[in-house]
């Protein structure tokens, strides 16, 4: 009668480390196993590489708003404008504004892979006891997607 238990014990640990992978997989493993399929330069670039476009189309759209806004003005002293320091001027804010939203989003998509691989990590470790007991019917050393 020993073994029958020894067994259900087994059976109740497969069942709670299947449950909490699946519950973590469901919670985070989407968005984690499809940063983890990239290097992580190459996940920052890609990162960058939207900021950069977002940043670009929302100020030429920001931009022409402006314009339009002030067309009546601008039409009416178009002789008169000094197009060089407006167009510096223009620049200058892109490029501020660009820098600031790089910054931000190359520390943000550094932080994501770092959880990312954090997160596959455990994932893999979780895996590998389940994998084990389904081998041996012993629980190794546990170490896994617990906090």
């Amino acid at each position: 009668m020993a073994g029958k238990e020894d067994g259900n014990v087994l059976d109740e640990k497969k069942i709670r480390i299947m449950t909490r992978l699946a519950l973590s997989e469901e919670k985070y493993g989407k968005e984690n196993f499809n940063i983890s399929r990239y290097y992580r330069s190459d996940y920052i670039r890609y990162s960058l590489l939207k900021t950069v476009l977002s940043v670009t189309v929302g100020y030429i759209l920001i931009l022409g708003m402006a314009a339009l806004y002030h067309a009546e003005y601008l039409i009416a002293n178009a002789v008169k404008l000094d197009y060089k320091e407006m167009g510096l001027y223009v620049l200058g804010i892109y490029l501020a504004l660009l820098i600031v939203y790089s910054g931000i989003t190359v520390v943000i998509a550094a932080v994501k892979y770092a959880r990312a691989s954090r997160f596959e990590k455990k994932y893999g470790n979780v895996l590998g006891i389940l994998r084990k007991l389904y081998e041996n019917g012993v629980e190794p050393k546990r170490e896994g997607l617990e906090k």
